[in-house]
Order: structure tokens, then C-alpha cells, then sequence
């Protein structure tokens, strides 16, 4: 009964070993991310927003049509 035993741990320590290392670069890869697109800050209300889909006016960048117009928001003290 004791061989027996053994001889099942023998064969399990080996599947094991086998699936462990017959393909660990694939378990360790992850998926490839998307490029993530630059994020700027509206010069008027100050919200974080991709810049493809920005509006750009002299180094300034806004988030609507709306505050492009309005230009950027002044600092009151």
C-alpha cells in the first residue's frame, strides 16, 4: 500500500512539473495595451480630456466650443 502511494505522489510531482514548465512565457505575457492618447487640461474650466478631442487655440486647449470662445478662466484672488 505504501509503494502505491508513492508511486501516485511520483506521478502527480510530475504532471505538475510538466504543466508548470511546458509553456511559462505564455502564462507571464500580458495582453498588449492600446497606445493611451495624450490628456490635456481645458485652459477654461480646468477638466482632463484626450486631445484628439480637444480644441486648440494659441498653446491653450479647451473642451468645448464654448469655452474656446470665452478663452481662458482668470485667476481672482
Amino acid at each position: 500500500m505504501l509503494r502505491l502511494l508513492f508511486w501516485i505522489a511520483v506521478i502527480a510531482a510530475a504532471v505538475w512539473f510538466w504543466r508548470k514548465f511546458k509553456n511559462p512565457a505564455a502564462r507571464q505575457q500580458r495582453p498588449a495595451e492600446p497606445d493611451a492618447t495624450p490628456m490635456v487640461r481645458c485652459a477654461h474650466c480646468g477638466v482632463h480630456l484626450p486631445q484628439d478631442r480637444a480644441l486648440s487655440s494659441s498653446q491653450a486647449w479647451y473642451c468645448t466650443q464654448a469655452h474656446l470662445e470665452q478663452g481662458p478662466k482668470s485667476i481672482q484672488r
